[in-house]
């Protein structure tokens, strides 16, 4: 049964699944100096600092998002234990507050279906998460594997790991294009139409800017599911003739993180139609094939299977 109710990819829930511009906004950030490693552990986030203060920040450190409420008793016991065991870290782990009932797009665009929910947050994805209160013993064994998961990531990965204080910072990144700032900033403040007229002029004058692929193929997928029931497609899904809703189910797979799934669904449909339905199949698979960078390993498997199916 598929499962739309995960989150994945916060790019792809919040910032459109554009998993190159968070590498972009690693380098922005690291040029900004040390200065950024001396800001507070513990932030109010909101809806318009959402992507500063959670996405850019995991490129470097593990961010744990709270997801409270005020309405929630359960939010008055965990919250004050997760700001005191993440306040010993001594900066090593950043604690991201949210108030659900001020900011809701954040917990729509992340499917939190009770409160408190807490999600860890790493290299823009969420990794490791909980929705029940624990005691402060259990909050430090889970923060305690976290940080062994982040370091075995580094020992995986050591050219991510960020600079330690003191050693030399990347050089500053060139200045972003005007259409692409317009866009971004139009993201932050909710308005899709315009970031994807933003995006639209910038592919005018650039056809093979890749960012503006990836980010008005993103914007496009949040606009066609931001009206949809996830119980509802469910439903729909039993009758393998109702395409909209099997394209409409791999487009909430992409957001939730569900690549391969949203990939191998179309797939599917495109197998078993012909003519008009298959061709409108194979168009949404490679509108999909937009959100992601180019060198991104589930398309070339998916390519591969898409030119299976219609050959």
């Amino acid at each position: 049964m598929a499962d739309f109710s995960r989150p994945g990819s916060l790019y792809g829930a919040v910032d459109l699944g554009a998993r190159k511009q968070a590498l972009e906004a690693q380098a922005r950030r690291e040029a900004a100096g040390p200065q950024a490693a001396s800001s507070a552990s513990i932030v109010d986030v909101t809806e318009e600092t959402f992507t500063t203060d959670v996405i850019d920040r995991s490129m470097t450190v593990p961010v744990v998002l709270d997801l409270w409420s005020p309405r929630a008793p359960g939010s008055a016991q965990l919250s004050p234990v997760l700001e005191k065991v993440v306040g010993s870290l001594g900066g090593r782990v950043v604690l991201a507050k949210v108030n659900v009932d001020a900011s809701p797009q954040i917990a729509q665009a992340l499917r939190v279906q009770a409160v408190p929910t807490v999600l860890a947050i790493f290299q823009g994805q969420a990794v490791t998460g909980f929705q029940q209160v624990l005691p402060e013993q259990e909050v430090r064994r889970w923060l305690d594997e976290l940080m062994g998961a982040v370091e075995q990531f580094y020992q995986a990965n050591p050219d991510a790991r960020p600079p330690a204080a003191g050693e030399a910072q990347a050089p500053e990144a060139p200045p972003a294009d005007p259409d692409l700032a317009a866009a971004e900033q139009a993201i932050e403040q909710g308005d899709l139409d315009a970031a994807e007229a933003a995006y639209e002029r910038l592919l005018a004058r650039v056809p093979a800017d890749e960012d503006a692929k990836m980010g008005l193929a993103g914007v496009r997928l949040i606009k066609r599911t931001a009206d949809a029931d996830p119980a509802d497609v469910q439903r729909r899904l039993a009758d393998p003739a109702d395409i909209d809703a099997h394209l409409l189910a791999a487009d909430l797979e992409m957001l939730s993180g569900s690549v391969d799934e949203a990939f191998a669904r179309v797939v599917a449909v495109v197998k078993r139609t012909s003519g008009d339905e298959r061709d409108k199949a194979r168009r949404h698979l490679l509108s999909l094939f937009e959100t992601l960078p180019a060198e991104d390993p589930s398309l070339a498997k998916a390519r591969r299977a898409l030119a299976s199916a219609l050959f």
